[in-house]
């Protein structure tokens, strides 16, 4: 696709959300109770602004056992420390390195709250990632959990860093996150849209049985195509590259995403993660995703990324190369 039809497609889309004759989400919010809008073209409205911000983890902590659902003085625990946990008042309690690591104080940072249960991941039913499979534990097994995916932790220079941190992409699936969780959607019959907040990634996705770039395409967001399965928008991604590994996921990781309205204010977001190079199984986390009536804004993480800065200068302190307070951020 040339550029100019490329930008042309992205006007179009986004102009469709003031279509005369194509109802606007955010005119199908008249309460918690009320039935989720469809569009002009007889398929659910899933417009309007969503936040994926969570409190409930990925995997059930190991202290719940099998237990899906949390106690009500459970949730407010979880819901205390989402909102609290980066306040000033509590910065005391930190070592100075998780004083560091903690990054913003609290008022920046949109963690969502606890949704009541013990884990987002579904199927495994005990709410954990399954195994790593023999070629997964062979290229990953020595990583931290946390820290798979993210690449080698080295500062040589930027391109040692991951692509986040360079403020050039996250990736998927989105299940939770620190800040700038909200994402909008937007439609039109024959495509589906959807512009994240985080790094302010734009992915449009054809809804006409096309098939899926060729093999030897990799692309960070991967290629994704959707079709309507009842009242339920299923979007399959394939063609990721292994620069955006998802906590060491390959190129042959394949999403299932499921989107539906549960109310007017509520889209309910299941994805399928598949990938046999890392996992042996696919699984499976839900997440309800409230309706936000806040704005997008844009992520302009490159305009003056001091971060990567001070992550390199950092590096040169702690190879001696460079005396503290002396050095100069490097070019």
């Amino acid at each position: 696709m040339t550029q100019s039809r490329f930008i042309g497609l992205v006007v179009v889309l986004l102009a469709a959300v003031v279509v005369p004759g194509v109802s606007n989400a955010q005119d199908s919010t008249a309460g918690d109770d009320a039935a989720p809008a469809s569009t002009a073209w007889g398929v659910p409205d899933l417009q309007g602004v969503w936040n994926h911000g969570t409190a409930t983890p990925l995997e059930r902590p190991e202290r719940y056992g099998d237990r899906e659902l949390l106690t009500d003085e459970e949730i407010a625990q979880a819901n205390v420390e989402a909102t609290t946990f980066a306040e000033s008042s509590r910065r005391s309690e930190l070592t100075a390195e998780r004083d560091v690591a903690l990054a913003y104080d609290q008022v920046w940072w949109d963690r969502g709250l606890s949704d009541g249960r013990t884990a987002l991941i579904i199927d495994p039913p005990g709410g954990r990632l399954p195994p790593l499979s023999p070629e997964g534990e062979a290229r990953l097994g020595d990583q931290p959990r946390r820290g798979r995916g993210f690449g080698a932790r080295t500062s040589n220079g930027p391109e040692d860093r991951n692509l986040w941190e360079r403020c050039l992409t996250l990736r998927l699936p989105r299940l939770g996150g620190a800040y700038n969780n909200n994402f909008q959607v937007f439609q039109t019959p024959t495509h589906v849209a959807i512009l994240h907040e985080m790094v302010h990634e734009l992915r449009i996705i054809p809804l006409d049985s096309s098939p899926h770039l060729d093999s030897s395409v990799h692309q960070w967001m991967g290629d994704s195509r959707g079709r309507w399965d009842g009242d339920t928008l299923v979007v399959e991604t394939t063609n990721f590259t292994d620069k955006t590994a998802y906590r060491g996921s390959t190129t042959g990781l394949h999403l299932v995403e499921r989107f539906s309205r549960v109310d007017a204010d509520t889209l309910r977001y299941e994805v399928t993660v598949e990938d046999p190079a890392t996992w042996t199984r696919p699984w499976t986390a839900a997440l309800d995703m409230p309706r936000t009536d806040g704005l997008m804004y844009e992520y302009a993480c490159h305009e003056g990324n001091y971060g990567m800065v001070n992550l390199l200068r950092g590096a040169r302190v702690q190879e001696g190369s460079v005396p503290p307070g002396t050095e100069t951020p490097p070019r």
